[in-house]
């Protein structure tokens, strides 16, 4: 059941490749396996994308295809993972590893006003950067390992189940 529903949102191999941005690629976008969709592949990806939502920087696509191609699971899964960090949902989730990463250190949270430049950056990571750097660290490996053990264990559940549906099919006759 997996597989299914996640290959009905899967791009076509071949229309990503005919891209002229994307043609200087062309030589891992080649291999099969950043495209097939198994359990190994699926799970791997989620660990990639779900790790790479949580580091901070603005080019966490990139990380995320680049670590795809090196692992070889499904680029584009991983890819599209790395979308729960978004506009709307960046502000709490990094909140949330600050304050977690504030917690781990022993740490009290700090009041910090959000003012979008270069020196409010440098000044409020003088201040909130540890905690913040370790809970994006500490939560990209925890959401990583969970999404990849809860796809390894959901697609054996589907497995198992298709097996018992073929069974009792093929016992009815």
């Amino acid at each position: 059941m997996p597989k299914k529903f996640l290959k009905r949102w899967m791009p076509d191999p071949a229309k990503i490749k005919e891209q002229k941005n994307l043609r200087m690629f062309s030589k891992w976008l080649g291999d099969g396996n950043l495209w097939h969709l198994n359990r190994r592949s699926a799970s791997g990806a989620f660990a990639v994308g779900l790790f790479m939502a949580w580091i901070p920087v603005p080019f966490q696509m990139v990380l995320a295809a680049g670590a795809a191609i090196i692992l070889r699971v499904n680029l584009p899964l991983s890819v599209a993972l790395v979308w729960l960090t978004n506009p709307v949902t960046m502000p709490p989730m990094f909140y949330f590893a600050y304050y977690f990463g504030a917690r781990v250190l022993g740490m009290p949270p700090v009041q910090f006003e959000l003012n979008l430049s270069w020196d409010w950056l440098v000044t409020v990571m003088e201040t909130i950067g540890k905690p913040f750097l370790l809970g994006c660290g500490m939560l990209a490996v925890i959401c990583s390992l969970v999404g990849y053990l809860s796809i390894q264990l959901l697609w054996r559940i589907s497995v198992q189940r298709r097996w018992a549906q073929r069974l009792k099919k093929d016992g009815s006759r």
